[in-house]
């Protein structure tokens, strides 16, 4: 991966951190995912627009992209009706890199050298250390199921990705259809499921949303561009430092607490994301 990839892959994991941390402020997680959706959806219709059709090669993978993110969503959601965020979200995100390096290494024919492959274990032990406390601290341990589920999802919707934006001659014209067609489904569930009290009434919440869902647009764009010039599982491990960024974003701007371990998890994804540099 040549370092200005590897740079702007780092930039939209903090993008990724910095989204999750502005929906963090609203009371109303499912209205702050709605809002993030109708950004999606907006954004995903000017590419669609503005970009050509993608090859028809990329349709299957595009298909299968919005019925991963749709498990990832509603496994990810029951996981936390079980778990606190700060323990559900490093399982998820942290065990996908590993799935798709395996993945990679036995049927893509992305190359990498062994400090590659034991820099992106490292980022994912460092990241699953951030969830020590689901055995540490007594914590309902039936969650873990449905972030191993969520997990899979963002594998597998990551392989898709990064695979249908490589054949699909447009990349950005495949990621504004997975935006398109993913905000369409999940805002029709959320509307179907919560009906339209789910809508804010208030601008300043309409304002974080649409930022928020700007931010997460531009993450995901980078990184599936990426994932069109260097190995998908580098990308994907890269991307979920956003982990490491969203500790910082709290610790600094949202005045939470640090302890030890969260320093010494910080310290692994490190001296992962180091290796996968050398």
């Amino acid at each position: 991966m040549v370092f200005s990839v590897f740079l702007a892959v780092l930039f939209a994991a903090f993008l990724h951190a910095a989204w999750n941390a502005i929906i963090k402020f609203g009371t109303d997680k499912l209205q702050g995912m709605f809002l993030l959706s109708v950004a999606h959806a907006t954004i995903g219709l000017a590419m669609v627009v503005a970009f050509p059709l993608p090859n028809s090669n990329s349709f299957i993978w595009l298909a299968a992209s919005v019925i991963l993110h749709l498990i990832y969503k509603t496994f990810l959601t029951l996981a936390y009706q079980k778990g606190d965020l700060s323990r559900v979200y490093p399982i998820s995100r942290g065990t996908a890199p590993v799935m798709v390096l395996i993945i990679s290494l036995l049927f893509l024919n992305d190359e990498f050298n062994v400090w590659q492959v034991a820099g992106v274990v490292l980022v994912g032990f460092g990241i699953l250390m951030m969830a020590r406390g689901v055995f540490a601290h007594g914590e309902r341990r039936d969650l873990l199921p449905y972030a191993l589920i969520a997990a899979t999802g963002t594998a597998g919707y990551t392989l898709a990705d990064g695979i249908g934006a490589r054949v699909s001659i447009y990349p950005s014209a495949y990621i504004g259809w997975v935006f398109l067609l993913d905000s369409v489904l999940f805002t029709s569930w959320v509307l179907a499921f919560k009906g339209t009290r789910v809508i804010p009434k208030e601008p300043r919440v309409w304002v974080l949303g649409l930022i928020a869902g700007s931010a997460s647009v531009a993450a995901y764009w980078i990184a599936v561009w990426a994932m069109t010039v260097a190995p998908i599982a580098l990308v994907a491990t890269l991307r979920e430092t956003s982990v490491l960024f969203a500790v910082l974003i709290g610790v600094i701007f949202l005045k939470e607490k640090s302890d030890k371990g969260k320093v010494f998890a910080a310290m692994i994804i490190v001296s992962g994301v180091i290796l996968m540099r050398i």
